[in-house]
């Protein structure tokens, strides 16, 4: 089960997010390998002690421990309350300190899988811009188009654009797919109106997919939660692929999303990181799996993948149990 080129087959296609092995990578019959031009430059933002904070754009987390381990949560929000001037200052990343000449050698390595640039963060008004802003301020942001929020989220796109350009340029045509995310929904319903992401965010969105289509690349969008309402605009916009796909989410169950939107879009995920492979046994996993294979692969254009990074209360058993159902169920 590896290599499918492209976002849709007729197998379901294995794909693990945060696998940095690759023998690991390997084991488990991942298809999917990402690349990215380096970033060269200097060291934006300073350290805070206790924190971790991000060179390029100065998010800020902090660890936070849990029954089963813990996890790096978003803190502090630098910009929470600045005006436009403040953002305006903010620093960011020129696109030209980025190492595209090392791009064509990175596909190369990786040609026998199915080669992704971006990911969850690109362009990500909502969630990435609330990481700096809070959230609460983003969506106060989006209803009212506050100057300061605005520049934000045209500032970070432009160079995320920018860098996605230039990326597929010096790729060659050896990138096999682009990866963008934007989280658009809660457990039960959408965070923001249709309306709303037609007015602010879709025409970001379009940016993107319009360069992946100059290269004539396919594009995945991720959004967590309840997205499938924009579903239809994302066929509009040429989106081929959507991922994450939490099954227990407001109309997201594989069966409402095979029969509402198979054949117009190729899905990524179904597979629960809250569900059996969390809580329940090896065999409730294998059985959980398999069923989710028999909706899904109907046709073609599944890739079987957990609905998010798999978290540190999955035991090893029940995660290895996922990977072998897949390579046990997931043919024709």
């Amino acid at each position: 089960m590896n290599s499918s080129r492209g976002c849709c087959s007729n197998q379901a296609t294995i794909y693990s997010a945060s696998v940095s092995s690759a023998g690991l990578r390997e084991a488990i019959g991942a298809d999917f390998a990402g690349v990215g031009a380096a970033y060269t430059g200097a060291r934006l933002h300073s350290e805070i002690p206790d924190l971790k904070v991000d060179p390029l754009y100065g998010i800020r987390i902090r660890w936070v421990e849990h029954d089963s381990g813990g996890y790096w949560d978003y803190c502090d929000f630098p910009l929470q309350g600045a005006r436009i001037e403040e953002v305006e200052n903010w620093p960011l990343p020129s696109p030209n300190e980025f190492d595209y000449a090392s791009v064509p050698a990175l596909c190369r390595q990786n040609q026998e899988f199915a080669v992704f640039i971006g990911g969850a963060g690109v362009p990500d008004i909502i969630n990435s811009t609330g990481m700096l802003r809070g959230m609460e301020q983003v969506l106060i942001d989006l209803i009212t188009e506050d100057p300061a929020g605005m520049r934000l989220i045209q500032r970070k796109s432009d160079l995320q654009a920018e860098v996605l350009f230039r990326t597929l340029e010096a790729a060659g045509g050896m990138i096999d797919f682009v990866w963008l995310g934007e989280d658009l929904g809660s457990q039960n319903a959408p965070l923001i109106s249709l309306e709303l992401y037609r007015r602010i965010i879709r025409p970001v969105h379009q940016r993107f997919i319009d360069i992946a289509k100059h290269f004539n690349v396919p594009v995945m969008v991720h959004s967590c939660g309840s997205s499938s309402w924009a579903y239809e605009d994302f066929i509009e916009m040429g989106i081929d692929a959507v991922d994450t796909l939490q099954p227990e989410a407001g109309d997201m169950a594989p069966e409402y999303l095979k029969e509402r939107f198979g054949g117009r879009l190729a899905f990524h995920g179904c597979v629960s990181t809250a569900g059996p492979v969390a809580y329940g046994t090896s065999g409730e996993v294998t059985e959980y799996c398999r069923n989710i294979l028999e909706i899904m692969m109907l046709g073609g254009g599944y890739c079987f993948a957990p609905t998010h990074c798999l978290q540190d209360n999955s035991p090893a058993e029940n995660v290895l149990a996922m990977y072998d159902a897949a390579r046990q169920y997931g043919r024709y």
